[in-house]
């Protein structure tokens, strides 16, 4: 007997992808087709989540754009795996002496319990073995630690839940991120790269250095797209949502007058300047702590990765090969009915691709699951 909603002849539907961002909510999903992957469908919705809004309004308006969605979208199902915000989730990295690699696990849950004052027996605290590193005399292991609070997970799963979903996993943004992009790097001398994966949302940006099918450095930085918006609002006198629209005439080359674009201009260098000075002091620890390591290149994705003045700032301030990130690459869009701004501009589409891949079991292209991905942050989620 088939079952029509999750698996018909040679076709795995994998769970929809759900990227709650602050200003954007993007839904996707693939599907596992004798063995490639084909996009079902994807649908985004305007999403304003002002700083200053009370939680419960927060809730309300993205319960409301999740439904919108669900009701014009081609999704099979409502099996879905989200991501924590990046307010939701620590990150950082410990490292911890090889003699003690058996006990790591008590190691790293202790030390990161102390350090975000977390209950190391209810809270979630994973980690990700990013490689082996001289300190010293000494010869450690660095962990990439990833924790959140369970009361964080149980509001999680009760949004989506309220929303008309069935959460089939919740997990991290950096792992999403580097799980769409690690099914690109197959190639025998990309496995020996190390790669920047880099995505600018509207207040956080997210950055994943990758290397041979591993993550092994993660940054969650609190500024993105937003911070464009505030800077040229503030350069030019205006409201936050004039410099939002001014941003996209200039992104979209309409005519804007010389006085107002050199001051948009100016005002976005100096912001992208303050996010790249970020990115270089990730670089430069990357450098220090993995000796001979060197870093080809930079993928962007996000909304940010629009910004043509951050990219070109980016590749004036560092020394790589910058890329705008096409997540849809290599799938059957025959069925995905997508819009010509679908096809031309998915660098946005980066985290939902990788949150729906999570679902897939290593039978399609994206390979088998790698060594690099943290322990599931929420249990008995599907993959």
């Amino acid at each position: 007997m088939l079952t029509l909603n999750w698996m018909t002849m040679n076709q795995k539907v994998l769970p929809i992808g759900l990227d709650i961002g602050h200003s954007s909510i993007k839904m996707l999903q693939l599907a596992s087709v004798d063995g490639g992957l084909k996009l079902l469908g994807v649908e985004r919705a305007p999403l304003n989540l002002e700083p200053d809004m009370d939680e419960h309004h927060k809730r309300g308006t993205i319960t409301a754009a999740v439904k919108q969605l669900l009701d014009r979208g081609r999704f099979k199902g409502r099996k879905a795996v989200s991501a924590l915000s990046g307010d939701g989730l620590r990150i950082t990295s410990l490292r911890v002496p090889e003699t003690e690699t058996l006990q790591v696990d008590k190691t790293v849950r202790k030390e990161a319990a102390q350090r975000f004052g977390m209950d190391p027996e209810r809270d979630t605290i994973n980690h990700v073995l990013a490689g082996s590193v001289r300190q010293g005399d000494d010869l450690k292991n660095e962990f990439i630690v990833l924790a959140t609070e369970n009361e964080t997970i149980r509001r999680h799963i009760s949004l989506l839940e309220e929303a008309g979903l069935e959460p089939a996993g919740i997990d991290a943004a950096p792992c999403a991120l580097f799980r769409n992009f690690e099914r690109t790097m197959r190639r025998e001398e990309d496995k020996q790269r190390t790669i920047i994966f880099m995505d600018i949302g509207d207040r956080w940006t997210t950055v994943v250095f990758g290397r041979s099918g591993e993550i092994c450095l993660v940054k969650q930085i609190p500024s993105g797209a937003a911070r464009f918006s505030e800077d040229v609002a503030a350069s030019l006198n205006i409201s936050v949502a004039d410099a939002t629209s001014l941003r996209l005439k200039l992104q979209r080359g309409e005519s804007v007058d010389a006085a107002t674009r050199r001051a948009a201009v100016d005002a976005l260098v100096l912001a992208a300047e303050q996010l790249v000075k970020e990115l270089s002091l990730c670089l430069r620890y990357h450098t220090v702590t993995f000796r001979g390591k060197r870093v080809e290149r930079a993928v962007i994705a996000g909304g940010g990765a629009y910004e043509s003045v951050f990219v070109e700032v980016l590749r004036r301030h560092l020394s790589l090969g910058i890329e705008i990130a096409e997540p849809l690459q290599g799938f059957d869009l025959s069925d995905a009915q997508l819009d010509e701004n679908d096809h031309h501009s998915s660098a946005d589409l980066a985290l939902a691709v990788g949150l729906s891949l999570k679902g897939d079991d290593g039978s399609g292209p994206a390979g088998p699951t790698s060594r690099a991905r943290p322990e599931p942050v929420l249990e008995g989620e599907q993959a």
